[in-house]
C-alpha cells in the first residue's frame, strides 16, 4: 500500500506541484489550504505517514499545526517547507519536533530525498517499536516460566528439607512434630515484625533444620533418657556446628545454615557454640529462640506434662536481655495466644501440608 502524504500550503499552486511531483514518485497525496483544514483532515480518522506543511499560514501557522500534530500523532514526521531564509526559523521548527525542513523553492529530488528520509525514519520507529513491543511481552512470557521453575524447584527443596526435619522427629519421639510447631512460631513472629517475605523464607528453613546436626550424635546420647554427664553433654552441644557443617555446602541454604549454626546462642552472650551476642546473632536465630522456648513450655515433656501459653509468656519474658532479644520478645507478647493455640492444633492433627506456604498463609491472615 503507497504511503499517504498530507501537503498543507494556503498557495494551491504550490500544493498542485507538490502533489504532482509526489504522485508521479508512487505515493498517495491529500491537500488541505490551511492548518485548520489539515487538523480536522487528521482529526477524521484518515492516516497519514507524513505531513508537509507550510510556515507562514494564516489562522493557524505551520508551528501551531505541527505543537498539535505532535500531540495526537507522535509517529507521523513532519516536514516543514519555508521561503524564509533563516537558520534560527528552521532550528525552532525542528527543536518544536520537525523531522526536516525545505526552503522554497526546492528541487524535485530535494523534495523526493526530504520525503523518502522522513518515510525510512518513521518505518525504523514504527518497527523498533513493534519489536519492543514484542521483545517486552516474550520477556514477561519468559520471566513467567521462569519464576514458575524457580517455585516449583523451591517446592522441591521445601518438601526434600521436611523429610529431614521428619526423619529428625521420627529418631527423637520425645520432640515428635517440634520441628514443624517451631518453625510457624517463628514465621508468626518474623512476619509480625515486618520482616520481607524473602527473609522469612530463609528463616523458616533455618528454623525447620535447626536440630539437623543431631542426626551427626550417636544415639546413645541423644535418646538417652537420663541427665547427660559433661563430657556426652559437650557432644550433644556439637548438633549446631554438625548441622552447619551438614547444611553449608547447598547454595540453596548458605543463609538458612547461619540460624541452624546460631540457634542455641543467647542474648546476653552466654549461649554456644560461639558466645555470639546481641545482632551479632543473626535475626532468624533470635526469633527462633522464643519460638523455640514457646514449644518446649507448651509442650509435653516425660518429665513434665505441658505448661499454659501464659506460664510460657511469664517465664520468656523473665529472660528477656539475657536468652531472649527485647525487641523479638516485645513483638512476641502482642501476638495473641489464640493464633498460637490454632496453629500448634493444625500441626498437632497432621493438617498442615507444607512448613512455609501454610504457616506463611496462617499468619498472614
Amino acid at each position: 500500500m503507497p504511503d499517504r502524504i498530507l501537503v498543507v500550503d494556503d498557495e494551491e499552486a504550490i500544493r498542485e506541484i507538490v502533489c504532482a511531483i509526489l504522485n508521479a514518485a508512487g505515493y498517495v497525496c491529500r491537500q488541505a489550504c490551511s492548518g485548520i483544514e489539515a487538523l480536522a483532515l487528521l482529526n477524521s480518522g484518515e492516516v497519514f505517514e507524513l505531513m508537509l506543511s507550510d510556515l507562514m499560514m494564516a489562522e493557524l501557522d505551520g508551528i501551531g499545526l505541527l505543537e498539535r500534530t505532535k500531540e495526537k500523532f507522535p509517529d507521523m514526521p513532519v516536514v516543514m517547507v519555508t521561503a524564509v531564509h533563516d537558520i534560527s526559523v528552521a532550528l525552532a521548527a525542528i527543536r518544536n519536533g520537525a523531522y526536516d525542513y525545505l526552503l522554497k523553492p526546492f528541487e524535485r529530488e530535494q523534495l523526493l530525498n526530504a520525503v523518502g528520509r522522513s518515510l525510512e525514519n518513521r518505518r525504523l520507529k514504527v518497527e523498533n517499536r513493534t519489536y519492543q513491543t514484542e521483545l517486552e511481552s516474550l520477556v514477561r512470557a519468559r520471566t513467567k516460566e521462569l519464576q514458575a521453575a524457580v517455585g516449583e524447584l523451591k517446592r522441591s527443596y521445601d518438601i526434600t528439607l521436611e523429610a529431614l526435619g521428619d526423619a529428625l522427629d521420627l529418631k527423637d519421639a520425645e520432640t515428635e512434630g517440634h520441628s514443624r510447631r517451631v518453625t510457624a512460631f517463628t514465621i508468626l513472629i518474623a512476619r509480625a515484625m515486618g520482616l520481607p517475605g524473602e527473609q522469612i523464607d530463609v528463616i523458616a528453613r533455618g528454623a525447620f533444620l535447626h536440630d539437623i546436626g543431631k542426626m551427626a550424635i550417636p544415639d546413645n546420647i541423644l535418646l538417652k533418657p537420663g541427665k547427660l554427664n559433661d563430657d556426652e553433654r559437650a557432644i550433644m552441644r556439637e548438633h549446631c556446628y554438625r548441622g552447619y557443617q551438614m547444611l553449608k555446602k547447598i547454595p540453596f541454604l548458605t543463609e538458612a545454615c547461619e540460624i541452624v549454626y546460631s540457634h542455641q546462642e543467647h542474648f546476653d552472650g552466654t549461649g554456644y557454640p560461639r558466645g555470639l551476642r546481641g545482632n551479632e546473632i543473626p535475626i532468624g536465630a533470635r526469633i527462633f529462640s522464643v519460638a523455640d522456648t514457646l514449644d518446649a513450655i507448651i509442650s509435653d515433656r516425660p518429665y513434665r506434662p505441658a505448661r499454659s501459653l501464659s506460664e510460657a509468656r511469664v517465664e520468656i519474658q523473665a529472660w528477656v536481655g539475657r536468652q531472649f532479644d527485647p525487641e523479638v520478645v516485645k513483638v512476641f507478647m502482642k501476638i495473641p495466644n489464640d493464633i498460637f493455640e490454632d496453629l500448634r492444633r493444625q500441626i498437632n492433627s497432621q493438617n498442615y501440608p507444607s512448613f512455609t506456604s501454610a504457616a506463611t498463609a496462617k499468619t498472614a491472615s
